[in-house]
């Protein structure tokens, strides 16, 4: 028994937004990052749905290849925040604005 795509799309459609809400109104570095996060699961969910959908297993590999460069991306987002805490002594985006060379 699988779920209609019309309500994996809401799912997605609903998570997405929060994902959105929470990567434009947090200041904090890590809080950003985890809304990209979440957007990016709802990306997942979206795509294995579509493929349950039209039987398609393409979907659901690239999802494969998706979580990969999803944890890779968020282990080299936390280094650049550590070090960027010791640097700084804050993770506020807004202490950030500025590029020095």
């Amino acid at each position: 028994m699988t779920a209609p795509l019309e309500h994996i799309l809401a799912l997605a459609l609903v998570l997405f937004a929060l994902g959105a809400f929470c990567a434009l109104a947090r200041r904090n570095l890590i809080m950003i990052l985890l809304g990209v996060e979440v957007m990016l699961n709802a990306c997942s969910i979206a795509l294995v749905g579509a493929s349950l959908k039209w039987q398609a297993p393409d979907g659901q590999a690239f999802t494969l290849i998706l979580m990969a460069l999803g944890a890779a991306e968020a282990a080299v987002g936390l280094a650049l925040f550590v070090h960027a805490r010791k640097r700084t002594g804050t993770l506020d985006a807004a202490s950030y604005s500025s590029m020095k060379g």
